[in-house]
């Protein structure tokens, strides 16, 4: 597999959520092939030229290949329990998770996100995600293993809405809560969600071009495709469309 020239690594984790059911595609997307490559060979690539570690969010053991793996601790929970997964699993303070079918989303822009966020990140923000046309994507998420105790607590009391519990932690950092001292009226209060950076599509810097590899920068067939980055890959419709923009892929 590619291995990452060591100028472009930082020091964070990258984890591929790869753990869904894929029930509306038919059969295991990670193993769908795009471009000749398995759509889990893509996303661990991305992560593979950014990330100093990189595993894979799953239980199935054909996917180990690729990467090692780190299984749920509280299986049937969602995107909610890989991501509690990845928070005690991790040896790193920040943390990319990347989900398995969003293989459009340009390397480029991860990098360029991770490495802002560890130069000069605002003050006292603990997770970044994007949000598009209004639509929240808080699958495809970087955060800081200071909210893993919340997710925990989210977990064990059986919520599942992912943007939900990342607005409510980041509502109860900010207001110096501790996860076991919960004040449900936080939001009602009027507190500003500061822990958490949602970045806004279109909003100024929403491309990259730095010098050095190729995938450091937005390829022009990558701008013309914009409307694939946060695609989901979640039907064989999906997937047909996807096939037809393979100049649009990075990896």
């Amino acid at each position: 597999m590619e291995q990452p020239p060591s100028s472009t690594v930082l020091p964070i984790a990258g984890y591929v959520l790869a753990g869904g059911r894929s029930s509306r595609m038919g059969s295991d997307k990670s193993f769908l092939h795009l471009a000749g490559k398995p759509l889990i060979e893509h996303g661990v690539g991305k992560l593979r030229r950014i990330c100093a570690a990189v595993h894979i969010l799953g239980s199935n053991p054909a996917l180990a290949p690729y990467a090692p793996l780190v299984e749920d601790l509280h299986p049937g929970n969602g995107p909610l329990g890989g991501i509690e997964a990845a928070l005690a699993h991790t040896t790193h303070d920040w943390n990319l998770i990347l989900p398995v079918d969003v293989p459009f989303f340009p390397t480029a822009l991860l990098y360029a996100r991770a490495r802002s966020m560890l130069r000069s990140g605002p003050v006292g923000v603990r997770m970044a995600m994007f949000t598009v046309r209004g639509v929240p994507q808080p699958a495809l998420l970087l955060v800081h293993r200071e909210v893993a105790p919340y997710i925990a607590r989210a977990v064990a009391e059986g919520q599942r809405k992912l943007f939900f519990v990342l607005e409510a932690a980041a509502c109860e950092i900010d207001a110096g809560i501790a996860p076991t001292e919960r004040e449900s009226a936080i939001r009602k209060a009027g507190v500003d969600a500061m822990a958490l950076e949602d970045i806004h599509w279109g909003e100024p810097g929403f491309s990259a071009n730095s010098p050095g590899e190729p995938w450091q920068r937005t390829a022009e067939a990558q701008q013309r495709n914009q409307h694939l980055w946060f695609a989901n890959l979640n039907t064989p419709a999906d997937f047909a469309e996807a096939e037809a923009h393979l100049d649009a892929l990075d990896t």
